[in-house]
This record gives structure tokens, C-alpha cells and sequence, in this order.
């Protein structure tokens, strides 16, 4: 890999970086050690040993090893192995590791040193973060899963979603298609809601996130570095989510990024290479077989005898690079995180690539006799964004006549009258977009009682975006040169107060909490464009003045902005009697700008409580190292509803339908008229949910599992109506529908055995399954619509929406029978009026939501190496191919324009026969995909003579998307292009999606 040390600019900028943060290393300890650090002989004992566990002989990765009243510290390799230079031999070592009972060993003449460390109590004692604090795996009460930095997946990584992905029951993550940055379709037990989609809230180290994307179509998550990220904690169930009140509905999730630890300074350099190609191009027809079948067909062949593969022009073999940097360490009273972080990644579609570059600090200073902490966390981050015209070109490589060359003698791309050669469309188009963030917080917190402390969080998150989107001017293809740009900011700002009182007596253990917070968001967008640029060798972007039409009629500057406020109250008590007995009560009280004066404020609830019955004298004996029945139910809200809708809305016009003349001329005045009208009624959608669920161990905890039935229902749905009175002034109106529910149930199963040998060699096989329902109940329509089709012939047609009695997302659609006599398509009449095909004809063909979410991760570990990997897979769920629609049916073929062998699926199809939406493009969307494979493997310094400067080098190569089974033909089952209808949801529609890409990533991660 030494090319990357002498082509990359961020990565030789990393390492003086680094260079500079270790010499500044070598002078700090001077002043953070104390007195004694002055003058102090030079150290000259080397202890090493290693660090295992007491129980498993496993060895301990990352383990401090700390000189007891200094600075002076290290932490072990992959191997557990340690080595530290220490000043005297009455120098005292600490080993700690979370989970474990530390020890104090005297370094006497030893210069090996080998601990084996005892569990404090197994996994059970596992931090959990579950908002404003912390508790115990074993003291939950609610439905929560941690999912720790080892156990992410791996690849190329965007946003935090694909870390999570297969590794919760519950939780399902789509990813909207394979483009760099894509968002990601993420579900926590099913979407509850018509307009809000189903994102659940992020957290970051406190800070509520806005999901609101700010500039284009890319992931809001996108700025998150997953190498900063220690830990993510998914809130299921309402006893869990009810502390976030309103933005619970969805479920939250609780990223905690990485901290210093005292007494161990590291720095680390990591730097990973992919490689990735197209992983399912389409099997359209080669250039002989094209003619063959066109003429088959009755079609002219128009042969310009090339034999071109238009899908492999437009891709290409795509490369990312990514470099991190990680320093962090810290005294008794001081610790530190900061990183450094570039990735720089190639779509596999020409002229795409997400190019992110990151920076974070976090530190935590106690001061006042340890009674004061500070905690400060600042992420910085870019985002820029490259997209070609992905519909255009990939529609044009799809159906573009293979026998047309792609370049001229002079290696130019040909441009054709009779279509558009998609090279060319690379070169006319460019979109790009960038994104400047800042999430930053200052929490200081104080021990006002050794039992009560009290804690403030100030935060902000700020965004800017910078959107360009170009056309070049053109002659053959014909077009105008615009450039149109858009500017957009979107901040987020957070103050929190809120007390904590924690005490202990007897057999009692009581932690109470309250606060307030208030949340205030300011989402700004302008924009304009200019028309008929010159063609010239100078881009529009670069100089917007070399435009000519400078009209407002085609160029009028466009703009809003909105403002919403949240104010909540909310509390928490946590009660436990003999470690046993459980019980957790939550409520929080949100106020929201959105909600008219009559019910501005919503309350919701919480109540759950656990009974650990494995401490109980009747199970002691039994084969139960754990085992805690709970029992949880909790109501959260919604307000993702648009702003100012329950205020009255008026506009002034100037026509003949919105005033007359009053003087007998033909002069109309201006005429002011309802667009919408006030409701102050409007309150906050409900969702109840019930969760019983069943942790346990057996065998010591070798094996571990979780068993969760829930039901969540969802009510007082806010939805945009037609009046019944059709005299109004205002088309729609905003309201709660009486009676209308979503109801999502189902069951959790979660299992992972874990063996370990006395030799080393360790096993880890886990898995989750998850079945599910949904349905919707009371609608006030017999289908909601939504999904836009998109192709000739398709306009206004929609493929699916909320049926009565029916999953979210079911396909509403006539049923395709086959093809007649005639060769034309036959649909069945439902309704029994002898015309078939008509709306009334439509029937629910089934859901995009699969009723079952499957995923398996395994890994094995022997001396330096371990291998890991991860499938997931989904099933019951249907997909509309919208590309099959619009692109492959015979008519096209017949007009020369190309396809696979789907176009002529029907041999006896005439050449006239349309292709409407109906059932005839509907398909299984059912997967299992082998989402990552990673060998790695730990090479300890000392065989290379390092081991003076590096403590641990590790190697690492990973696979990504590797395979997939599944009967779905597009590029990909895992799709969900948005085809919302006013801001309706759709769900499993699949058009000319970006193709998802096969990687394989090679990694170096060095630690010093």
C-alpha cells in the first residue's frame, strides 16, 4: 500500500498531523503528572505480559494498564498483550476493563506480568445508554439493544444505519438505492404513521438530531464519521422511547461516539482501500441477439454494427479511500478524544462520488474536588456530493440500440439524432452538492448532594448547504445551458436542564429524574436560476453572468423558511428491591408550535417493570445464569405534520374567479380568498404500545437471548382531507381522523452462543428473527393513495397506499391475467360490470413490508486471526418494478429499443399491447444477501522489531455484498425509490434505481 503514502494529499496531511500531535506528547506529561513528573529519573524497567479472562482464558483487547498516581499508561493489543516502561519496581500497575474487577499488582522484580481478570458479572453489567442516563443490561426494564463499535459491520460506510443493519431484532434498514450517500430507509418495528415515514429519532451524545435533509437527496446522517462512534443503543418499545415523548413514535436510537480514558494515551492511524464494481447489471440483449429478436418481433433492425454493452459505459471500477485519525488519552481529571477522518468514494456510475471530510473532539474536565464535570463534544464535518442524470442515463443505457457505437474514431462519444448517447448526458449534466456541519454541546453537571446532581445541555447543530445544478448548452441534443442553484440552512438548537437523584438503603435502590427542555428549529431554502448559456468552453457554474435570459417569467428567485419550537417537561423514576424486582415510570409533557392553542401540549406516559427471577432461591440451582421476565407499556406522539397548519391561510389573486369588477369596466381588483382554514383543534397523533419480553442465559451465559412480543397502535392519525360539505372555501383541511389506527405486532427472537477454548479459539454464532403485522384500520377512504408511476403513458397512475384492512404500503392494482387471442393484455373484473381493467377493478396484491426480517452474524477468532460475517435477508414483501413497467415490454422492442428477456415474456403479446400499471410488474422482493465477510488478522510488533513505537498493527480484508438470493430481476431487491404523493409515503417501488455495487475493502489500522 506505499502508493498511498506518496499519491494522497489527506493522508500525508493526517500524518504530519500525527507527527505533531506526538511531539506535543512528548511535553504535556510534564505538566499533567504533578510535581513529580520534573526531574524524575529516566524510566528504566520494562514490564510486559498478557491480560485474559479469569473465566474464558480469552485475551482482553484494549485493556488499560496504568502506573497507579500518573499519567503513565498503555492498553493491550488484539492478542491482550501489554508493555510499559515503569520508573521504579515499587511502581504499582492497575488493569481495568469495563465488566471486570480491576487489580493492583506491585511490579517487584517481575519483568512479566500475567492477569487474568475476573467478570464483575458477566455481559450483564454492560453500560446501556437509555437517555438523559444510563443503567445495567441486567436492570432494564425496557425493550433496548446495545450494539457496541466491535460488532458493526464493515465495508464502505456512510451513515451510522448500515452499521446497524442485521444486528436488531426489529429493526429493519433499507438502503434507497446503491448512489454514495443515499438515504436509508430505517424502521423500528414497523412505520406507524401516513406522512411521517418511519426514521426513527437519532441522538447524538445527547442532542436530538433533525432529520430534515438539508440540500438534495442525500442522507442528513451522512456527516457522522463511523469510526467516531462507540456505541449505538436502540430504543424499541414506548416504556423505553416514552422519555423522547413526541419523537419517540418511531423508536430512537442513542449514538454515543468514543472518549478518552485516563491514563491511556493512543494514536491511531487507519486507512482502508475498495475496489467495487456493478453486482447484478441487467441481462440485456447482446448486439446479435438484439437483432434477432427485434426482427423476431416484427421490428426494423437499425444496425450500425457495433456491439456495444451500454450498462459497462456508463460504470466503471469505482475506488474508495479513507483515512482516520484517532488520538485520545487523559489524566485523573482530563480526558480526550479527537480524530481526523477523509473518505473519498467513487460511485460506480461515471461522474458520482461522496467525498466527506471529518473532525471531532470530545473532553471531559472534573474540577471542585471531582464535584464539577465539564463535557464538551464539537463535530465538523463536509460533504460533497457528485451525481450524474442517474434516471437519464441509466434509462438510456437500458433500452439504447446495442449495435450504435458509444465513441467515434477519435475516441469522442458519438451524438445521435435519434437518441440520446448516455456518455453525452454525463457530460451536459452535473449536480453537485455541498454540505458544511457543526454539531457542538457544552453539559456541565454538578454534585449538589452526593445523591443529586444536576445537569445543563447546550447544543447546537448547523448546516449550510450549497446545491449546483448545470446544464451545459448543446446543439445535437438540443438544449439550452441553465444553471440553477440553491442555498439552504437548517439549525437546531437545544437547552436542557434536568435533576438526577440516585440512592441506595438496604434492599432499596431508587433513581428519580426531571427536567426541561427546549428545542427550537430554523429551516431557510432560496434559490434561482438562469437560462441559455452560450456554448462555451466556461462552465455556467463558474461564471452565472455568461447567462442571457435573465427574465423572471422563466427565472423568478424562489425561497421559504419556517421556525418550530418545542418546550417538553419530563420525568423518570427507576425503583429496585433486592436486585429483583424492577419497576421504571416515565412521562414527559410536549408543547409544539405546530399544534393550534387548544392543544399545543400532549402527555405521554410510560410504565414498565422487570423481575430478574434467576435471583431467586427457587432458581439458583437451575440451569439459569440469567433470567428477567418484563413487561412495559408507554404511549409516545407525533407532530411531523407541515407548520402553521392549524392558523388560517389566505392569498390575494388577481382574476375573474377571485373577484369582479366594481366600476363596469373589465378591471378586476385583487380578490383575497381561503386557502386554508384555521383549526386549533388539531392535536398530536398516539401511538400505545405493550411489550412483553423474556431475557435470559444458560450455560454460564455461553448462550443468551431475548424473546419480545409487542403490539403498538397507532391513532388519532393527522391527515389532509376533502370536507364533506362540498361548499368550502378551502379544498383540503387538516385534521385527526376519528377512529382510523395503524397497527404494527409481532415477535422478537434474538440468540447468540458464544464458545471459547482454553486454547484461544473462540466462536461467536448470533442471530435475530423478527415476525410481523401490519394493518390499517378506519380509514376514512377505501385507499389512500400514493406511489407515482412514472414512464409513457403512466402519468398520474399510482401503484400503492393505505388500504382498509391492509398493511402500510399495499399494492392497489388491477390483476394482469395473461395475454388474449388478440395479443392483448387481459385484466379480471372485480366488480363483475363486464368492462375489466377499470379502477374499480383494483385489489390488494400485497404489502412492500415484509412480515419477516432475518439476520445471522458469526465470527471466529484464533491467535492473531478472526474472520466475521453478516447476512440479512427479509421476506413477504413485494416489489413494483416501475423500470419493467416503462421499459421492457414488447411495443418498446418493436420501436428498437433494447431489453432483456422479460420484454418478450409473452410470445404472443402484439406490438400494440400497452402496458398499464397493473400486477403484471409485480414481484417477490424476498432476499438473503451475505451483506459483509471480514478476515482480519493482528500481527504483534515485536516480529517486525515495532514494538518500540507501535503496540498493534492489524490487517484486514473485507467483502461486501457478496451475494444475494432472491427472485427479484432488478439491479437489486433491497430498493425504495420515493414516489411520495403529497408528502405521502410510498414504499417498494423500484425506477431506474442507482445499481448497488460488490466491494471488496483492504484495511491497515495501526496503534501507537
Amino acid at each position: 500500500m506505499a502508493y498511498i503514502y506518496t499519491s494522497s494529499p489527506p493522508l500525508k496531511f493526517l500524518i504530519s498531523l500525527s507527527l505533531l500531535i506526538v511531539s506535543i506528547g512528548q511535553v504535556t506529561p510534564l505538566f499533567a503528572r504533578g510535581p513529580m513528573a520534573i526531574g524524575q529519573k529516566t524510566a528504566d524497567i520494562t514490564v510486559s505480559g498478557r491480560i485474559t479472562d479469569a473465566a474464558t482464558n480469552e485475551a482482553l483487547a484494549g485493556c488499560t494498564v496504568v502506573v497507579k498516581g500518573t499519567q503513565r499508561g498503555t492498553t493491550t493489543d488484539a492478542n491482550g498483550n501489554f508493555q510499559l516502561t515503569v520508573p521504579t519496581e515499587n511502581s504499582v500497575l492497575v488493569f481495568g476493563f469495563i465488566g471486570f474487577i480491576s487489580q493492583e499488582i506491585v511490579v517487584g522484580n517481575s519483568s512479566t506480568i500475567n492477569v487474568a481478570l475476573k467478570a464483575a458479572a458477566s455481559e450483564l453489567n454492560q453500560v446501556v445508554v437509555i437517555g438523559y442516563g444510563s443503567t445495567t443490561k441486567k436492570d432494564m426494564t425496557g425493550s433496548v439493544k446495545s450494539v457496541k463499535s466491535t460488532e458493526f459491520n464493515r465495508g464502505v460506510i456512510n451513515s451510522p444505519e448500515q452499521l446497524l443493519q442485521g444486528k436488531v431484532a426489529g429493526v429493519n434498514v433499507t438502503a434507497v438505492s446503491g448512489e454514495p450517500g443515499a438515504r436509508q430507509t430505517i424502521t423500528v418495528r414497523g412505520p406507524g404513521g401516513v406522512r411521517t415515514g418511519s426514521t426513527p429519532l437519532f441522538v447524538l451524545d445527547g442532542i436530538p438530531l433533525d432529520n430534515s435533509s438539508t440540500g438534495g437527496a442525500t442522507n442528513p446522517l451522512n456527516f457522522l464519521n463511523p469510526q467516531d462512534i462507540e456505541a449505538m443503543d436502540v430504543l424499541k418499545d414506548a416504556s423505553a422511547t416514552a422519555i423522547y415523548g413526541a419523537r419517540g413514535a418511531n423508536g430512537v436510537i442513542l449514538i454515543t461516539t468514543k472518549k478518552g480514558k485516563a491514563g491511556s494515551n493512543n494514536l491511531t492511524l487507519s486507512t482502508n482501500l475498495g475496489i467495487s464494481n456493478v453486482a447484478r447489471p441487467f441481462p440485456l440483449f447482446g448486439a446479435d441477439e438484439y437483432r434477432r429478436q427485434v426482427a423476431a418481433a416484427g421490428g426494423v433492425v437499425d444496425d450500425q454494427k457495433a456491439s456495444t454493452d451500454w450498462q459497462r459505459e456508463i460504470s466503471r471500477q469505482a475506488t474508495t479511500r479513507e483515512y482516520n485519525l484517532g488520538f485520545s488519552g487523559g489524566a485523573d481529571k482530563l480526558t480526550f478524544y479527537g480524530s481526523l477522518g477523509v473518505q473519498n468514494q467513487e460511485g460506480v456510475l461515471k461522474n458520482s462520488k461522496l467525498n466527506r471530510y471529518t473532525g471531532r473532539f470530545n473532553a471531559s474536565q472534573k474540577f471542585m474536588d471531582d464535584r464539577l464535570t465539564l463535557d464538551v463534544n464539537l463535530t465538523a464535518s463536509q460533504t460533497v456530493n457528485e451525481r450524474p442524470p442517474i434516471e437519464n442515463i441509466v434509462g438510456a443505457a437500458l433500452s439504447a440500440n446495442p449495435t450504435y457505437p458509444a465513441y467515434d474514431a477519435s475516441g469522442v462519444p458519438v451524438r445521435y439524432q435519434a437518441f440520446t448517447n448516455p456518455l453525452v448526458s454525463l457530460q451536459l449534466q452535473k449536480d453537485i452538492t455541498t454540505i458544511n456541519r457543526v454539531v457542538a454541546s457544552v453539559s456541565p453537571s454538578f454534585k449538589i448532594t452526593k445523591d443529586l446532581v444536576y445537569k445543563l445541555n447546550l447544543g447546537i447543530d448547523n448546516a449550510t448547504s450549497t446545491r449546483d445544478q448545470q446544464s451545459l448548452a448543446s446543439t445535437v441534443p438540443q438544449q439550452d445551458g441553465r444553471l440553477e442553484s440553491a442555498y439552504g440552512t437548517n439549525r437546531n438548537v437545544l437547552i436542557e436542564n434536568y435533576f438526577t437523584y440516585n440512592r441506595g438503603w438496604n434492599n432499596h435502590n431508587l433513581t428519580a429524574l426531571a427536567g426541561h427542555s427546549y428545542q427550537k428549529f430554523y429551516i431557510q431554502n432560496r434559490g434561482w436560476s438562469i437560462n441559455k448559456f452560450p456554448i462555451t468552453p466556461i462552465e455556467p457554474i463558474y461564471n452565472p453572468g455568461l447567462g442571457q435570459d435573465l427574465t423572471l417569467a422563466n427565472n423568478r428567485p424562489t425561497g421559504d423558511a419556517l421556525e418550530n419550537e418545542l418546550q417538553s417537561f419530563f420525568s423518570r423514576v427507576n425503583y429496585q428491591y433486592r436486585n429483583r424486582y424492577l419497576v421504571t415510570a416515565t412521562v414527559r409533557a410536549d408543547g409544539s408550535s405546530k399544534f393550534g392553542a387548544n392543544n399545543k401540549y400532549g402527555v405521554f406516559p410510560s410504565f414498565s417493570a422487570g423481575w430478574r427471577l434467576s435471583e431467586e432461591s427457587f432458581l439458583q440451582s437451575g440451569p439459569f445464569s440469567d433470567l428477567k421476565l418484563r413487561l412495559g407499556w408507554g404511549q409516545t406522539g407525533n407532530q411531523e405534520i407541515p407548520s402553521k397548519i392549524t392558523q388560517a391561510l389566505f392569498t390575494s389573486n388577481v382574476s375573474a374567479t377571485t373577484s369582479y369588477p366594481l366600476d363596469g369596466t373589465t378591471t378586476y381588483p385583487a380578490g383575497t380568498t381561503y386557502t386554508r382554514l384555521a383549526n386549533p383543534d388539531i392535536q398530536w397523533e398516539l401511538s400505545s404500545q405493550t411489550d412483553l419480553g423474556l431475557d435470559f442465559g444458560l450455560f454460564n451465559g455461553a448462550l443468551t437471548g431475548t424473546v419480545d412480543l409487542f403490539r403498538k397502535v397507532s391513532g388519532k392519525i393527522l391527515l389532509e382531507v376533502i370536507p364533506s360539505d362540498p361548499i368550502q372555501p378551502a379544498a383540503t383541511y387538516w385534521t385527526n381522523v376519528p377512529n382510523m389506527t395503524i397497527t404494527n405486532q409481532g415477535l422478537e427472537l434474538d440468540l447468540n452462543y458464544r464458545y471459547v477454548s482454553q486454547g484461544g479459539f473462540r466462536f461467536d454464532l448470533g442471530g435475530n428473527i423478527t415476525f410481523i403485522k401490519n394493518v390499517v384500520n378506519n380509514s376514512p377512504y377505501s385507499v389512500i393513495t400514493s406511489g407515482s408511476a412514472t414512464g409513457s403513458g403512466l402519468t398520474s397512475a399510482t401503484v400503492n397506499g393505505y388500504v382498509n384492512d391492509q398493511p402500510i404500503g399495499t399494492f392497489f392494482l388491477r390483476e394482469y391475467v395473461g395475454i388474449d387471442e388478440k395479443g392483448v393484455s387481459k385484466y379480471r373484473d372485480l366488480d363483475g360490470d363486464g368492462v375489466a381493467g377499470t379502477d374499480k377493478d383494483r385489489i390488494a396484491a400485497g404489502s412492500a413490508l415484509p412480515t419477516r426480517q432475518f439476520n445471522i452474524n458469526g465470527n471466529v477468532a484464533y491467535k492473531g486471526f478472526d474472520l466475521a460475517a453478516n447476512f440479512n435477508g427479509v421476506s413477504g414483501n413485494k416489489i413494483y418494478d416501475n423500470t419493467a413497467n416503462a421499459f421492457f415490454y414488447k411495443a418498446r422492442l418493436v420501436k428498437g429499443l433494447n431489453g432483456p428477456l422479460e420484454a418478450i415474456g409473452e410470445p404472443n403479446e402484439s406490438i400494440n399491447n400497452s402496458a398499464p400499471v397493473s400486477t403484471r410488474f409485480l414481484k417477490d422482493g424476498a432476499f438473503f444477501r451475505l451483506n459483509n465477510l471480514t478476515l482480519g488478522y493482528s500481527l504483534d510488533p515485536k516480529r517486525i522489531g515495532l514494538n518500540r513505537w507501535i503496540t498493534g498493527i492489524r490487517l484486514s480484508a473485507t467483502g461486501q455484498n457478496l451475494f444475494v438470493i432472491t427472485k427479484y430481476n432488478g439491479f437489486d431487491p433491497e430498493v425504495n425509490t420515493d414516489r411520495a404523493v403529497n408528502g405521502i409515503s410510498s414504499y417498494g417501488i423500484d425506477y431506474l434505481s442507482y445499481p448497488r455495487a460488490r466491494s471488496f475493502i483492504f484495511g491497515l489500522n495501526l496503534t501507537f
